[in-house]
């Protein structure tokens, strides 16, 4: 996803970033081909195979049609070119298409998960995500601790941490409460103030 003022999709937050409504994507743009912009976003590949919207579409209506839990989503925001930010796992529980101008495009609800619904990566369970940070404030942040870890310098599987904790009452707001650690870092930190 992307809110940055160049993005080249309408998607938004809703609810105090409890929930993600998602554009789905055009068609690549190809040298002899339509703008992407003035034509309906795919379902299908031109070989037949289901695009990013249709396996989005598809994983709905499995598990819509099974009676099964939401798919689960890992959401990533790029903020700048080649920086892009985790934003935590959320639910798919709609999609719709709509009519913007004389196309079609998909719409994707995605609804925060829940301590309870977290998903575990090998041993180490995913933090609770609750508050999206404003991707000026992640941009800010990432700009200051030089896109490194502050305890250990690591340039590889960073998040963005709030050093007040979200749930002590810190703010996602200002870079002042936001900064940069690793996973082993944010993950040992948890919810305490250090």
């Amino acid at each position: 996803m992307s809110r940055r003022h160049d993005a080249p999709y309408q998607d938004r937050i809703e609810e105090g970033g409890k929930v993600l409504i998602y554009e789905g994507h055009d068609m690549p743009f190809k040298k002899g081909t339509p703008d992407p912009k003035t034509v309906d976003q795919p379902r299908r590949n031109p070989g037949g195979s289901l695009t990013r919207n249709g396996l989005f579409e598809k994983g709905f209506m499995e598990s819509t049609k099974a009676g099964s839990a939401p798919e689960i989503v890992a959401v990533y925001e790029k903020i700048h070119s080649g920086i892009w930010a985790f934003n935590g796992l959320f639910k798919l529980t709609n999609v719709s298409q709509e009519t913007v101008g004389l196309r079609k495009i998909f719409k994707f609800r995605l609804d925060i998960t829940h301590e309870s619904d977290a998903v575990e990566f090998g041993s180490k369970r995913e933090l609770e995500h609750n508050r999206v940070i404003p991707s000026h404030v992640k941009l800010e942040v990432w700009k200051r601790d030089q896109g490194r870890c502050v305890i250990c310098q690591a340039e590889d599987n960073l998040h963005f941490d709030h050093d007040l904790p979200y749930s002590r009452g810190g703010t996602s707001l200002t870079a002042k409460n936001i900064r940069v650690l690793c996973a082993r870092h944010n993950l040992a930190k948890r919810d305490r103030i250090e």
